[in-house]
């Protein structure tokens, strides 16, 4: 089967989607599908190994005034996915408010191409009340519309799923969780101190791990409020994004880049807990990932909802972004509270890594496009019969 994917960005932008999206494109060329994969022409493009890239030259000025990743796709953009549409026996769309999702949601439908919408985030509580509103009118006139017209939804929290309930969709939407390389996250007891040493810790000190885009709504500000009010604590920021916490001045604040497979495991091997108190998420990969790692987890209350039966495991925080003196105040709390026993860590882990696959996650997305390709045809099928007759 020929399988187009379609996100915002790939890979090399280091968002949560378009990590999935790379996971999920190796999953299926291994399971002997051809794939190919159209995002924003911005650096780097996926090698053979996980798909043939259609580059959408596009504009992202709105990322660099607002943060938020959300490119514009110019003409020349539209005509490469408009033949990789065409070329396709299916579309996998990411997130159903990107411009490209749209696009490539009403080229497939001319097509009669089944479209398979991953929807990994419902609404983000932005502090600026205008950003806020756009949002909601945005998921009214456009995510609910698109959930309605995918052949297939897929929902990888919990939360996302009930926060779209009301919505009618053409077959039952699927709850399939984000996987994790077992291979690469796992407990490494052995090397822990060793991981601590090349991150200059060769003290005691509780050493507090956050993965993800330096963005508003991870709680930046939450971060900077507790890390400042803790200086006995050594926190490691890893990712990247337009906020910038090496200008915050805090020497107990240690800022990474690039960091993926078995370089950023090492950093969940090394912390003593993952910190993640942000807003608006699905079920972030970060969290599946420590919990692999048999690492404890605090995290925004909504995220910690994500999956039922991981509740146990993960320590949720009320985070509200319009007041993080309070929200730090509240993760201050939760960190010197937290305690798991070995025996906890050990149980986290195991469930991780039964439970959130990547090749399982892939055949059920394949095994929902050969079902909605069936459910296409039949109205064409029982058309050519009456002409038939």
């Amino acid at each position: 089967m020929r399988l187009l994917t379609v996100t915002h960005f790939y890979e090399e932008h280091g968002g949560g989607i378009e990590r999935v999206a790379g996971q999920l494109n190796r999953r299926f060329v291994t399971q002997g599908h051809a794939t190919s994969w159209a995002a924003a022409a911005e650096g780097a493009r996926p090698d053979a190994a996980t798909a043939t890239p259609v580059a959408m030259p596009c504009f992202n000025a709105i990322e660099r005034l607002t943060g938020l990743p959300m490119p514009i796709p110019g003409l020349i953009a539209l005509r490469r996915l408009a033949r990789a549409v065409r070329e396709s026996d299916a579309v996998v769309v990411h997130d159903a408010l990107y411009l490209s999702s749209i696009a490539a949601m009403l080229l497939a439908k001319r097509r009669r191409k089944p479209v398979v919408l991953i929807q990994h985030i419902a609404g983000i509580p932005f502090v600026n009340p205008l950003l806020k509103r756009v949002m909601a009118l945005a998921n009214l006139i456009v995510t609910r519309p698109m959930l309605r017209a995918a052949d297939q939804v897929v929902f990888i929290s919990d939360t996302v799923r009930d926060a779209f309930a009301t919505v009618v969709t053409k077959r039952p939407a699927l709850l399939l969780f984000n996987g994790v390389d077992a291979t690469i996250f796992r407990p490494a007891p052995a090397v822990r101190a060793e991981a601590r040493a090349e991150l200059g810790m060769t003290d005691a000190r509780p050493l507090l791990l956050f993965v993800g885009r330096f963005v508003e709504k991870k709680g930046l500000a939450i971060i900077r409020r507790a890390a400042a009010a803790r200086p006995d604590w050594q926190v490691v920021m890893a990712g990247h994004g337009p906020i910038d916490p090496v200008a915050w001045g805090l020497p107990n604040i240690r800022v990474l880049h690039d960091r993926s497979g078995a370089s950023l495991a090492s950093l969940y091997q090394a912390a003593d807990m993952l910190i993640l108190p942000s807003v608006g998420e699905g079920f972030p990969l970060v969290v599946q990932e420590a919990m692999a790692c048999g690492l404890p987890v605090i995290c925004g209350a909504e995220t910690s909802r994500a999956d039922p039966l991981a509740r146990p495991w993960l320590s949720p925080v009320e985070v509200d972004l319009r007041d993080p003196d309070a929200s730090s105040t509240r993760l201050v709390t939760a960190v010197d509270t937290l305690s798991m026993t070995d025996s906890d860590r050990a149980a986290m882990s195991a469930y991780a890594q039964a439970t959130y696959d990547w090749s399982a996650m892939a055949a059920r997305i394949v095994e929902a496009v050969y079902g909605a390709t069936e459910t296409i045809r039949q109205p064409a099928d029982r058309a050519a019969s009456s002409s038939a007759a």
